[in-house]
């Protein structure tokens, strides 16, 4: 059964995953997009920790914790991860003198990890990685001139990681991500009085590499507790940009376009543009009873202010040093309970604070998520669960004419582990 609903949900993502509107915020206006969380919604609950991990759920920021992943039930018996996330996130905009409110609903990972014994794991999958969804309108100062920026489109990726146990309890990872997708951005310009308006279309399809290492130690500090430390570095992503400009005019009565023409960006050097996204080194620890608590924090932090778009450069728009803290954790009250299914539910919480590295009319733009929720049994006996959860969250700020978002973002998370392989046995 478990199968057949990941076949399903394999078919409907490859035409759904790329084509979503993952976000509906004025901020992905800049850069490459809004980035998207990369993690399950078990990681994401605990404030998007990534350092811990276990043997029946997959942990998609950090490629060492595949060494963790169940081998055996008993000998000859192998477990496969089957995981998938979707969320709906609502989000009230808000300037200084208006408000708007806006929904998304998305697909954000598939994945697929399974153990090969002797400390070696392996996975792979496909998740959302940046998105690309706003409407602005702008007027001059005696509402002659308005401009109108549209913008769709995103990045997906691809993945492939390994995970490997080199001695007790001390484990290396790595994970390959390609990226590719496309992001589309207009501009219409109409001058009050004048028939004549100009349209202003570009286009990029990206594509490019990065890399995830990390190193991940798990040592028993008495008989109950463990200690965990990870590191991981996620290398600086090369993505090439191939561009198009188109440029026109049309009739602002009825929408009609006149004439068109496209934009040699060869003989500018912006045909094709390099997209450097700078490298992030992630440092965390943790310290908790096996199957029963948990409690970590992770500090993160990444060079952004060498990032730039040369095809998309906008005025008031710079970057800076980005960094991440995390804090969260998780309690379950009696895993192996045989009566009251609460006792065996797992309850997890965090709280995380982003510096993004966005500076928009010399404002930095932050971000404040508090996260919670629940991880349900699906079964006695089972090492399925359905993992529900929810972050409140406020990005940006309503000075300088910008915007502050608010935003309740819900996740749904399946985390199936099925049979892959079963050693025959001749009685």
């Amino acid at each position: 059964m478990v199968k057949k609903i990941v076949i399903a949900v394999v078919c409907l993502a490859a035409t759904g995953l790329c084509a979503q509107n993952g976000t509906v915020s004025p901020y992905s206006f800049f850069g490459i997009g809004d980035p998207r969380s990369f993690g399950t919604v078990e990681n994401q609950m605990m404030g998007s920790l990534g350092v811990y991990g276990d043997s029946i759920h997959i942990n998609l920021q950090n490629p060492a914790a595949y060494s963790k992943l169940k081998v055996s039930l008993n000998d000859g018996v192998g477990l496969a991860v089957y995981a998938a996330g979707i969320s709906n996130r609502q989000v009230e905009i808000e300037s200084f003198t208006e408000s708007a409110r806006s929904a998304t609903t998305n697909l954000d990972y598939l994945s697929l990890g399974f153990g090969l014994g002797n400390g070696l794991g392996v996975g792979f999958g496909i998740a959302p990685y940046s998105s690309v969804g706003y409407n602005l309108l702008t007027e001059s100062n005696d509402g002659s001139v308005l401009n109108l920026f549209t913008g769709e489109g995103g990045l997906n990726r691809v993945y492939l990681s390994v995970g490997y146990e080199l001695f007790e309890n001390f484990s290396i990872g790595a994970t390959s991500n390609f990226n590719f997708g496309k992001l589309e951005s207009q501009r219409v310009q109409s001058i009050q009085d004048v028939q004549f308006g100009t349209r202003d279309e570009r286009t990029s399809r990206v594509n490019g590499l990065d890399f995830n290492f990390a190193a991940y130690y798990t040592p028993k500090v008495n008989d109950k507790h463990r200690l965990f430390v990870s590191a991981r570095v996620n290398t600086q992503a090369n993505l090439t940009s191939e561009n198009t400009r188109r440029l026109g005019s049309f009739l602002s009565s009825i929408d009609q376009e006149i004439e068109a023409f496209d934009v040699d960006l060869a003989a500018e050097g912006l045909l094709r543009t390099d997209l450097k996204i700078p490298a992030t080194t992630t440092m965390g620890v943790g310290y908790g009873e096996d199957k029963k608590w948990f409690l970590g924090a992770e500090y993160s932090f990444q060079q952004f202010g060498d990032f730039s778009n040369e095809f998309l450069d906008v005025e008031n728009v710079g970057y800076s040093d980005a960094s991440s803290i995390s804090f969260g954790g998780f309690i379950v009250p009696d895993y192996d309970a045989f009566n009251g299914y609460l006792k065996r539910v797992t309850y997890r919480a965090g709280v995380r604070y982003d510096k993004t590295g966005l500076v928009v009319s010399d404002r930095d733009i932050n971000n404040f998520g508090i996260t919670f929720g629940v991880g349900l049994p699906l079964g006695r006996g089972q090492y399925s669960n359905l993992n529900l959860g929810f972050e409140l969250g406020r990005r940006g700020t309503t000075a300088n004419d910008l915007v502050e978002e608010s935003y309740l973002k819900i996740n749904i998370g399946f985390s199936f582990n099925d049979l892959w392989f079963q050693k025959r046995k001749i009685n």
